[in-house]
């Protein structure tokens, strides 16, 4: 497995919409095609990615998107979080978030600081997806960091992670995210990656809902 081989599938093979859709067949299908190799980035086998921003991404994408995919609705679907933060925040400091070209990878280099549950970054990481990103994935975050700054955790997570949820969390969660007090339906649609400038995506991709569509299914969290 070579680090070109998670990003050609993940920005080339794949369409913007798969990428939060809930969908079985394409869950299965990162497991077949990543299962491996996600498991070694998680045992620090391939921390050698990391040294620069095309691989680093790569291993970005193995520790912080794919899990959620192959387990989904498991605690391990957050395993590797941690050090998907870690990575992300250096790419940051190191200037490859800036340096990027392309609006979508930006997207995810930045997707581990918005999965944190610490408000700090939370809070910081919204600035920086409306500079990176867009202003309705910036909005979704702000929906995210108002229920950390509420209950200091994303809800969503409650059940995988074996957390007993307050009389108060479920209220909120079976509210749903459009009724929810304070929390704006996601906007219906986002500019379209293929002309967003920055060349990904065919002609005739269905529009990138970015972290927007995400909030729907709760993979964005």
């Amino acid at each position: 497995m070579k680090a070109d081989d998670v990003l050609e599938f993940w920005f080339q093979q794949c369409r913007p919409w798969q990428w939060f859709r809930r969908r079985d067949s394409f869950d299965a299908l990162v497991r077949e095609r990543f299962g491996e190799a996600v498991e070694r980035a998680l045992t620090g086998d391939l921390n050698h990615w990391s040294c620069a921003p095309s691989s680093g991404l790569a291993l970005v994408l193995l520790l912080d998107q794919f899990p959620r995919q192959i387990w989904r609705g498991e605690s391990k679907a957050f395993a590797g979080d941690p050090q998907a933060l870690q990575l992300s925040l250096e790419a940051l400091e190191r200037g490859w978030i800036a340096a990027e070209s392309q609006r979508p990878r930006r997207q995810f280099w930045l997707m581990p600081q918005l999965h944190s549950e610490d408000i700090s970054v939370v809070r910081a990481v919204i600035p920086l997806l409306e500079r990176h990103v867009d202003e309705a994935t910036a909005n979704v975050a702000c929906r995210h960091l108002a229920e950390l700054e509420r209950f200091g955790r994303y809800l969503g997570r409650n059940l995988a992670l074996a957390r007993m949820s307050s009389p108060e969390e479920t209220a909120f969660l079976n509210a749903g995210p459009g009724s929810r007090s304070g929390f704006a339906s996601p906007p219906q649609s986002i500019s379209p990656v293929e002309n967003a400038g920055d060349g990904h995506g065919p002609a005739g991709a269905k529009p990138h809902r970015g972290v927007a569509g995400a909030e729907a299914n709760g993979s964005a969290r």
